[in-house]
Protein backbone atom coordinates (compact mmCIF):
# COMPACT_ATOMS: atom_id res chain seq x y z
CA UNK A 1 0.00 0.00 0.00
CA UNK A 2 1.44 3.34 -1.06
CA UNK A 3 0.20 6.20 1.13
CA UNK A 4 0.28 9.98 0.92
CA UNK A 5 -0.05 11.72 4.29
CA UNK A 6 -1.16 15.33 3.92
CA UNK A 7 -0.87 17.08 7.24
CA UNK A 8 0.53 20.45 8.36
CA UNK A 9 0.74 19.45 12.05
CA UNK A 10 3.99 17.64 12.87
CA UNK A 11 2.57 15.48 15.67
CA UNK A 12 -0.38 14.25 13.60
CA UNK A 13 1.90 13.65 10.62
CA UNK A 14 4.33 11.62 12.74
CA UNK A 15 1.54 9.51 14.26
CA UNK A 16 0.10 8.67 10.83
CA UNK A 17 3.51 7.99 9.31
CA UNK A 18 4.59 5.73 12.18
CA UNK A 19 1.35 3.75 12.04
CA UNK A 20 0.94 3.51 8.25
CA UNK A 21 4.59 2.75 7.45
CA UNK A 22 3.93 -0.77 8.81
CA UNK A 23 1.74 -1.37 5.78
CA UNK A 24 3.87 0.13 3.04
CA UNK A 25 5.57 3.17 1.60
CA UNK A 26 4.53 6.57 3.01
CA UNK A 27 5.09 9.99 1.48
CA UNK A 28 4.45 13.34 3.14
CA UNK A 29 2.91 16.62 1.96
CA UNK A 30 2.37 19.56 4.30
CA UNK A 31 -0.45 21.24 2.36
CA UNK A 32 -2.98 20.66 -0.40
CA UNK A 33 -0.79 22.12 -3.16
CA UNK A 34 1.99 19.66 -2.36
CA UNK A 35 -0.57 16.84 -2.18
CA UNK A 36 -1.98 17.50 -5.65
CA UNK A 37 1.51 17.73 -7.12
CA UNK A 38 2.67 14.53 -5.37
CA UNK A 39 -0.46 12.76 -6.60
CA UNK A 40 0.11 13.99 -10.17
CA UNK A 41 3.76 12.87 -10.18
CA UNK A 42 3.00 9.44 -8.69
CA UNK A 43 0.20 8.86 -11.19
CA UNK A 44 2.30 10.04 -14.14
CA UNK A 45 5.06 7.63 -13.03
CA UNK A 46 2.60 4.71 -13.01
CA UNK A 47 2.80 4.31 -9.23
CA UNK A 48 -0.37 5.91 -7.87
CA UNK A 49 -1.29 6.22 -4.21
CA UNK A 50 -3.73 3.68 -2.81
CA UNK A 51 -4.46 5.78 0.27
CA UNK A 52 -4.44 9.50 1.00
CA UNK A 53 -4.88 10.73 4.58
CA UNK A 54 -5.72 14.41 4.24
CA UNK A 55 -6.16 17.10 6.85
CA UNK A 56 -8.99 19.48 6.02
CA UNK A 57 -7.65 22.75 7.45
CA UNK A 58 -4.22 23.56 5.97
CA UNK A 59 -2.39 26.58 4.58
CA UNK A 60 -1.93 27.16 0.82
CA UNK A 61 -4.81 24.84 -0.19
CA UNK A 62 -7.24 23.08 2.14
CA UNK A 63 -7.98 19.39 2.05
CA UNK A 64 -11.40 19.73 0.45
CA UNK A 65 -9.97 21.58 -2.56
CA UNK A 66 -7.06 19.15 -2.81
CA UNK A 67 -9.48 16.19 -2.78
CA UNK A 68 -11.57 17.85 -5.49
CA UNK A 69 -8.47 18.37 -7.66
CA UNK A 70 -7.24 14.82 -7.09
CA UNK A 71 -10.62 13.41 -8.12
CA UNK A 72 -10.54 15.66 -11.20
CA UNK A 73 -7.11 14.29 -12.13
CA UNK A 74 -8.41 10.73 -11.71
CA UNK A 75 -11.49 11.48 -13.83
CA UNK A 76 -9.29 12.95 -16.59
CA UNK A 77 -7.55 9.56 -16.73
CA UNK A 78 -10.87 7.71 -16.82
CA UNK A 79 -10.67 6.53 -13.19
CA UNK A 80 -13.94 6.71 -11.26
CA UNK A 81 -13.59 7.84 -7.65
CA UNK A 82 -14.78 4.44 -6.42
CA UNK A 83 -11.74 2.87 -8.13
CA UNK A 84 -9.25 5.64 -7.37
CA UNK A 85 -7.23 6.41 -4.29
CA UNK A 86 -9.05 6.02 -1.00
CA UNK A 87 -9.15 9.43 0.66
CA UNK A 88 -9.58 9.66 4.42
CA UNK A 89 -10.14 13.20 5.65
CA UNK A 90 -8.65 13.91 9.07
CA UNK A 91 -9.47 16.95 11.15
CA UNK A 92 -9.93 18.39 14.59
CA UNK A 93 -13.27 19.79 13.37
CA UNK A 94 -16.07 17.57 14.68
CA UNK A 95 -18.91 19.23 12.77
CA UNK A 96 -21.49 17.22 10.81
CA UNK A 97 -21.70 19.92 8.12
CA UNK A 98 -17.95 19.55 7.56
CA UNK A 99 -18.32 15.77 7.30
CA UNK A 100 -21.06 16.14 4.67
CA UNK A 101 -19.00 18.65 2.68
CA UNK A 102 -16.01 16.29 2.77
CA UNK A 103 -18.05 13.41 1.36
CA UNK A 104 -19.40 15.74 -1.31
CA UNK A 105 -15.76 16.25 -2.31
CA UNK A 106 -15.67 12.47 -2.80
CA UNK A 107 -13.65 11.38 0.20
CA UNK A 108 -14.12 7.82 1.38
CA UNK A 109 -13.95 8.26 5.16
CA UNK A 110 -13.59 10.88 7.87
CA UNK A 111 -11.58 10.67 11.10
CA UNK A 112 -11.55 13.19 13.94
CA UNK A 113 -8.31 14.01 15.73
CA UNK A 114 -6.77 12.70 17.77
CA UNK A 115 -6.67 9.81 15.32
CA UNK A 116 -7.82 6.47 16.71
CA UNK A 117 -5.49 4.00 14.97
CA UNK A 118 -7.93 1.11 15.53
CA UNK A 119 -10.60 3.07 13.66
CA UNK A 120 -8.09 3.90 10.91
CA UNK A 121 -7.15 0.23 10.62
CA UNK A 122 -10.84 -0.63 10.36
CA UNK A 123 -11.17 1.68 7.36
CA UNK A 124 -8.07 0.16 5.75
CA UNK A 125 -9.60 -3.29 6.13
CA UNK A 126 -12.97 -2.13 4.80
CA UNK A 127 -11.21 -0.69 1.75
CA UNK A 128 -9.27 -3.98 1.41
CA UNK A 129 -5.96 -2.12 1.55
CA UNK A 130 -4.72 -4.43 4.36
CA UNK A 131 -5.82 -7.78 5.80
Amino acid sequence: MKTLIVEDDFTSRLLLQTFLSRYGECHIAVNGLEAVEAFRIATDNGSPYGLICMDILMPEMDGKEAARQIRTLEAARGVLSTYGAKIIMTTAVNDMKEVIRSFQELCDAYLCKPIDTAELLGHLRTFRLVK
